[in-house]
């Protein structure tokens, strides 16, 4: 696939690409919040983060595509907002009985869940690091887990006997 002179595509520049509903107007409707997201989750898939190899005894250079895994930070950049300003948004919408008020939080529920499932699937196929994923996910490690519950079980015996 050749590139033409000025495709914003190229590389990892996504920041520099915005949302065409521009700023004052994001989150007007919770439909055009969701199309925005869609924005983002369609320029995700269409631009893979090339990885640069050189393959073979004539070394030669071989490129291979990765899926970028969604996150908040990345549909932020893409939008024109930083991160407080969705969770400041998302918090205000919250407990509200209004019917755009819960259309919105729908909007974010479904946000926050296509997020998590691509991540979560993507690491489970091992396109993405399984550890790095988890923790942003907040999946526990069994392990740590083991270990907190022994510290508190020493913890309290010292306790007992004191």
């Amino acid at each position: 696939m050749a590139a033409k002179v000025g495709d914003k595509r190229i590389g990892n520049k996504f920041w520099e690409l915005r949302s065409k509903h521009g700023r004052d107007k994001l989150f007007a409707t919770p439909e055009l919040m969701w199309e925005a997201a869609c924005e983002y989750f369609e320029w995700i898939e269409a631009n893979p983060l090339i990885e640069i190899d050189y393959k073979g005894k004539d070394a030669n250079r071989v490129e291979m595509p990765h899926i970028r895994p969604f996150t908040i930070h990345g549909l932020c950049l893409y939008l024109g907002v930083n991160v407080q300003y969705f969770t400041d948004f998302e918090q205000a919408i919250k407990g509200k009985d209004d019917p755009i008020s819960k259309e919105f939080s729908l909007v974010v529920t479904r946000i926050r869940e296509t997020i998590y499932d691509q991540k979560f699937s993507g690491a489970a196929c091992g396109f993405y690091n399984a550890s790095i994923i988890s923790q942003d996910l907040g999946l526990i490690n069994k392990s740590e887990l083991n270990a907190t519950i022994q510290k508190i079980g020493k913890d309290l015996a010292e306790e007992t006997y004191e």
